[in-house]
């Protein structure tokens, strides 16, 4: 898979994609990272890339022609396999369901606003969808695309080392992880339960399952309410089946 990142701000990226897992991944060649200057193409000497926008407003956009240069290198003949994303507060909440959706793709291009904004003639023109990490408001787009490109990166084959530890984070089915403990046994008068130490390995997927829908309440019941009703239409099918 490939992720391309248009930005003004190239030296965003290094440190954190060539780090830890996703850094891992480049060196395999499982997953590519291309970092592209919005500011390269550019016609005018002074490589200007934003503009103030026509009727007034605060703040500057980056301007449609220029974006769509640097997206033109990128996807010159956009096909099924590729992703235009944009980060922005206006897109739905990315989730770990939409992560594991986009590692399907080939491509993905993650274009980071800035300022104020971009041009509504590049969105309506290039953009597959919008994508927004929280409801708060960010410098740009350069740490969202990170995050998006990070929780896509581990659903992509060979990123994450051990089968399987990818389906059982937390999120995945809905609910919280479980508690986990390593050594020492015991830590400050806190013993590690019991149950993790007997060698039932039945018990302790039970012991486990019980603990992650109870911190799923107690941490996130908006989390557990999603949870519980999908579950009930789950058992309502069933038995209607």
């Amino acid at each position: 898979m490939t992720f391309h990142f248009l930005t003004l701000f190239p030296s965003a990226f290094g440190s954190v994609l060539s780090a830890s897992l996703l850094g891992k991944a480049a060196e395999k060649g499982l997953v590519r990272y291309n970092v592209h200057d919005i500011r390269a193409h550019a016609k005018d000497k002074h490589r200007t890339a934003d503009e103030t926008p026509y009727g007034g407003g605060e703040g500057m956009l980056i301007k449609a022609d220029v974006l769509y240069a640097a997206w033109k290198t990128v996807l010159p003949v956009p096909g099924p396999r590729a992703r235009t994303i944009l980060l922005s507060p206006q897109g739905p909440r990315f989730d770990a369901a939409k992560a594991k959706e986009l590692a399907k793709y080939d491509e993905i291009v993650f274009v980071c606003g800035h300022y104020e904004g971009v041009d509504e003639r590049f969105i309506e023109h290039c953009v597959d969808e919008e994508l927004s990490i929280g409801d708060y408001v960010l410098t740009g787009g350069e740490l969202p695309a990170m995050v998006v490109a990070d929780a896509v990166a581990r659903w992509v084959p060979g990123v994450v080392g051990k089968e399987g530890s990818v389906a059982k984070d937390s999120l995945e089915g809905g609910l919280l992880k479980y508690p986990q403990y390593t050594r020492p046994a015991e830590f400050e008068g806190r013993k590690v339960p019991d149950v993790l130490t007997s060698g039932n390995h039945g018990e302790i997927e039970k012991w486990r399952r019980n603990q992650s829908i109870e911190r799923t309440k107690r941490k996130r019941p908006d989390l557990y309410a999603e949870w519980t009703k999908a579950n009930e239409t789950k058992k309502r099918g069933g038995r209607d089946g």
